[in-house]
């Protein structure tokens, strides 16, 4: 069983910046790939950025250049760096956890909002 917790996230201004985490623990995370998705209000949710066990990382256009995935292996913990935030930003952020074949788990979602 693995928990993820998040944190970070909150109020802020166009063009500002915001760090969220997600913290894995219960288990050895082994070969993963950590999912980073968003859901704005009234819309599905969708993939923003992942990063590998090994540090490859990869962005959704909306986010590319803008929002940068790490990840410390030895806190068992992800980052995404968010910069030049926009209001379009604006909605609930989850990490999701995927060690196929392995079950998937999703942390609890932190709210961020852009104002204009």
């Amino acid at each position: 069983q693995v928990q993820l917790v998040q944190s970070g996230g909150g109020l802020v201004q166009a063009g500002g910046s915001l760090r969220l985490s997600c913290r894995a623990s219960g288990s050895t995370l082994g070969i993963n790939v950590m999912n980073w998705y968003r859901q704005a209000p009234g819309k599905q949710r969708e993939w923003i950025a992942a990063i590998t066990s090994g540090g490859s990382t990869s962005y959704a256009d909306s986010v590319k250049g803008r929002f940068t995935s790490s990840r410390d292996n030895a806190k068992n913990t992800v980052y995404l760096q968010m910069n030049s935030l926009k209001p379009e930003d604006t909605g609930v952020y989850y990490c999701h956890l995927r060690r196929a074949p392995l079950p998937d788990y999703w942390g609890q979602g932190t709210q961020v909002t852009v104002s204009s």
